[in-house]
């Protein structure tokens, strides 16, 4: 034991006028060449004046915490190994620690501190709208310590966008980079600790619980995670009480009576979750004890671990306390800091020199009274009491008081805010407080990863370090309290690990506690919330559709797979969902073949009659047996692409049904547009419109390029975004197999192009929908497009609304009526005259009806201009005018008269020249 000798003028100096000026204000400070900041609650409160009116000065503080000091010397202990490593080689860290008192005010004006730029000779915060080249006092923050304190002063570092690093703010909120963008914390947030408590009370046969919380931001967050856990899995909460923030609040201990009176008077509530400060449990307990009251006390992280609570006396009275605290590692080098801390200067160090004049003060108590009267001293009690009492050094009492996952957590921030740093350092000389800023340094933060432990471990998107927990039990071993650890709680998997079958057996005995309020619920029921006075009990209720029970009492109806699955209400089982699709079997689908089959027989029939009929006018009119062939190949193949859309659906049929339609039927659109244009060339008259047909009219290349186009287009489709099979899950208790398309834009596409095809023959045949009434394809071709426009259009709307198994027949149905549109209006014509109107297809009847046609045309033509020119003109110039138009229109020369021009001069041709012109004409068509 070493003994340090106290003056008083020491005292009355750093104690009595502990803030006289801004430097006053550093609890622990140590020069370096980049310094990091400390917040850390070393008090539980501030004191508050009693004068009035309250002027704003900054008060001394009281409650002196051993565990938050030891953070305190655990941040420094960081600090100096890695001064005295090779890991920022040449760079040395400082830091100034400062005490928030428990309190956001104190913590604000700490944070303060922070902002003022480097080196500045005034403690001022510049205010800029832009801060990316500013350099503030302190690099990055260790702390705070509790989460209602983060809140606060997280947001004011996040103006220059300062790392801060918590070794306990556990809050859920903090999580959200949004509001809280340059916050981080080596340990997992509240919702894990609250979903690993839910799965305590779940595996220990507990439904009916009590909570009780601190009124502050960090109690508020948690209640509200623990319920939202508490509802997910079933389990009820009897009451909630919310104790007040600090202790200084006058409803304080009136409060905490009725948290008690509340907890005596709910007998079955056996089981309390108690989210508060270790200060705030501490007056708890002691009520508690007063009043025998024996419960199962479910400790949260901040106070789990709490050797100044497990040393109260007859804390065992209490029942059990089973608790959950950070995972903590290797300490060896602090605990052996902590032996040697008595040679520490205590000059830049103003909590290790309070820490030494309480031990002056209550060095001649025993262990329990000792740690009461360190923390019930006032920084104001301490200048009347410590006088110059010698003081015995007790490294025995530090080390009895670690709390092992705080003291890790912050080495653990230390070192992360360390290993950013060096890699801020490895292109710069960081000697030099400019060379990099914090919010370079915060983005370096999100990818650092540490070593704990022969582990990785880094910061997520949330800024947290998914570390896992000890579930600790308070446990008396030789008439003493220790706290052990009993299980791991693994937060990524959500379950429990223990080391052996004897820490299994103490978890499994919690479960002989009863904490419940259920009646028995038969298979295919479950407990639901009731609105009785106790608004967490509950009642047996028959498990929904789609879910099922198969136990007796079961807190939850298990879902059924709603892929493959389904049960009724009230089940106790799942069924098989039962599979659908359009079979070969179904009465419509047989309907559908059906049609599809006749129209391939009306296909093979059409081909039949005109190779009988090869050498007629009418089939050598239709272009010649080879475009018709290829006309009806492509029906054929339009017929045959219905099979694809029937029966189970592959991936083969997904693929195939849609590209074969598309690019037959293009095929067949093709090759009917050069047959429109051909129509249209051979009986125009106007010499500017037959030069443009003429140039248009290439069978062979325009038929190619529009198909190839299609098949372009298809095989993009089919590469990039190919049709696939998907199973429908929209109706409960069936699956309906279908195919997916892949992309609605590609399928759009292939119609669009389709329909802009059709779109283009229906134009040309429209132009010329007046031929020869005895040979007036045009017209019907006209008619084919209007049917194929009608289907399409109708098909658009019906398509969307419509699923099921019957969609695919949706499609076919139009696919049919389109096709059979086309191939009725472009043969059945034809077929019709060469079967019924023989003694119209043949070649003397044909000629006549052409010269009928061309005569009457170039007749009417001539007519309109002679009268608007002339009204004396005679018939006979009249015929004139229209041989010569004629003969003029099979030379390509051939001009109508413009009004208010003269009339184009020509030499009249004789009849047989006339003639000669129509042949002409014919042997175009």
């Amino acid at each position: 034991f070493v003994i340090f000798l106290i003056p008083c003028f020491v005292i009355g100096t750093d104690i009595a006028f502990s803030c006289q000026n801004a430097d006053d204000f550093v609890g622990a400070s140590s020069p370096g060449d980049i310094v990091i900041g400390g917040l850390f609650a070393v008090h539980s409160e501030m004191l508050h004046p009693e004068e009035d009116p309250i002027k704003p000065v900054i008060q001394n503080c009281a409650g002196f915490e051993i565990q938050v000091f030891l953070q305190t010397l655990a941040m420094i202990h960081a600090i100096e190994t890695i001064n005295n490593s090779t890991l920022l080689s040449g760079v040395t860290l400082g830091y100034e620690i400062y005490d928030t008192c428990a309190e956001v005010t104190k913590a604000m004006a700490s944070a303060l501190r922070f902002l003022p730029k480097f080196n500045s000779s005034e403690d001022a915060v510049e205010f800029k709208c832009n801060y990316s080249d500013y350099i503030p006092r302190v690099k990055a923050v260790t702390g705070a310590s509790y989460s209602e304190v983060s809140m606060a002063v997280s947001r004011l570092l996040a103006l220059q966008l300062i790392p801060q690093v918590s070794p306990a703010s556990s809050a859920e909120i903090l999580s959200d980079k949004i509001r809280f963008p340059s916050f981080f914390r080596t340990i997992p947030s509240d919702f894990h600790q609250t979903r690993a408590m839910t799965r305590l009370i779940c595996e220990s046969g507990w439904n009916w619980i009590g909570v009780i919380a601190t009124d502050d931001d960090n109690g508020r967050f948690a209640v509200e995670s623990f319920g939202v856990q508490a509802m997910a899995n079933n389990v009820c909460i009897a009451f909630k009480e919310m104790l007040p923030a600090y202790l200084s609040d006058s409803t304080f201990h009136t409060k905490v009576d009725n948290a008690i009176e509340k907890i005596v008077k709910e007998t079955r509530v056996n089981v309390i979750v108690v989210f508060m400060r270790q200060f705030h449990v501490l007056k708890l307990f002691k009520k508690a004890i007063e009043r025998n009251v024996k419960k199962v006390w479910i400790a949260s992280d901040n106070w789990s671990a709490a050797v100044k609570i497990s040393t109260i006396p007859n804390i065992r009275q209490l029942g059990t306390v089973v608790g959950f605290g950070f995972k903590s590692g290797d300490i060896s080098s602090f605990q052996e800091f902590l032996r040697n801390l008595h040679e520490k200067p205590t000059e830049n160090n103003k909590f290790l020199h309070e820490y030494i004049m309480l031990l002056s003060v209550c060095a001649h108590l025993e262990y329990h009274d000792f740690q009461t009267c360190i923390a019930n001293q006032s920084q104001d009690d301490l200048l009347g009491n410590a006088g110059s009492k010698p003081q015995i050094w007790r490294d025995d009492f530090l080390n009895a008081n670690i709390e092992p996952g705080f003291i890790h957590s912050t080495i653990l921030a230390v070192y992360a805010i360390a290993h950013a740093i060096k890699g801020q350092c490895k292109d710069r000389d960081c000697k030099d407080p400019s060379a990099f800023t914090p919010w370079e340094l915060l983005e370096e933060l999100k990818k650092v990863t540490v070593i704990d432990d022969d582990k990785e471990v880094k910061f997520d998107s949330n800024g947290d370090m998914s570390t896992s927990y000890d579930v600790l039990l308070w446990k008396e071993i030789d008439g003493h309290m220790e706290i052990t650890t009993m299980a791991e709680y693994d937060a990524e998997k959500g379950g429990f690990i223990f080391e052996d079958e004897e820490k299994k057996k103490d978890f499994l005995a919690l479960k002989k506690v009863q904490s419940t309020c259920s009646q028995h619920c038969r298979p295919g029921q479950v407990k639901k919330v009731t609105e009785s006075p106790h608004t967490c009990c509950y009642e047996c209720v028959y498990c929904p559709e789609n879910h099922y029970s198969n136990q007796t009492d079961m807190d939850y109806c298990y879902r059924c797979n709603n892929k493959t699955y389904w049960a009724p209400i009230n089940s106790t089982t799942c069924y098989r969902k039962t599979i659908y699709f359009l079979a070969w079997t179904d009465w419509f689908a047989i309907f559908l073949l059906l049609l599809s089959a006749f129209g391939i027989v009306l296909v093979l029939s059409i081909c039949v009659i005109f190779t009988k009929n090869l050498d007629t006018p009418v089939v050598k009119a239709s272009g010649g047996l080879t475009v018709c062939y290829i006309i009806l190949f492509s029906h054929f193949l339009i017929f045959l692409s219905t099979v694809f859309f029937i029966d189970v659906p592959t991936e083969f049929k997904c693929k195939t049904r849609q590209a074969l339609f598309g690019i037959s039927f293009t095929l067949c659109i093709s090759c009917i547009l050069i047959k429109s244009l051909k129509i249209l060339l051979a009986f125009s008259f106007d010499p500017k419109l037959q030069n443009f047909l003429k140039c248009m009219y290439k069978p062979i290349p325009t038929v190619v390029t529009c198909t190839g186009i299609q098949v372009t287009i298809c095989t993009f489709w089919l590469i990039f975004r190919t049709p696939f099979v998907n199973q429908n899950f929209s109706i409960p208790r069936a699956i309906i197999l279908e195919c997916n398309e892949g992309s609605v834009v590609a399928f759009g596409i292939m119609l669009g192009y389709i329909a802009a095809l059709a779109f283009i023959c229906f134009i040309f045949a429209f132009k010329g929908r007046k031929l020869p009434e005895n040979y007036n394809e045009a017209k019907f071709i006209t008619f084919g497009m209007l049917i194929y426009f009608i289907a399409w259009i109708v098909f658009i709307p019906v398509y969307a609304t419509t699923f099921g198994k019957y969609l695919p027949a949706v499609e076919i149905i139009v696919v049919l009526i389109s096709n059979y549109g086309i191939l009725c209006c472009t043969f059945l014509p034809k077929c019709y005259i060469i079967i019924y109107k023989q003694e119209a297809n043949t070649k003397s009847a044909f000629l006549k009806m052409v010269y009928t046609y061309s005569s009457k045309s170039a007749g009417s033509v001539a007519v309109s201009q002679v009268s608007l020119d002339s009204k004396s003109s005679s018939l006979r110039a009249t015929i004139t005018d229209s041989r010569k138009t004629e003969n003029d229109s099979v030379n390509g020369n051939y001009h109508f008269q413009v009004p208010g021009q003269p009339l184009i001069k020509g030499k009249v041709l004789p009849k047989n020249a006339a003639r000669t012109m129509i042949r002409k004409r014919v042997s175009s068509i």
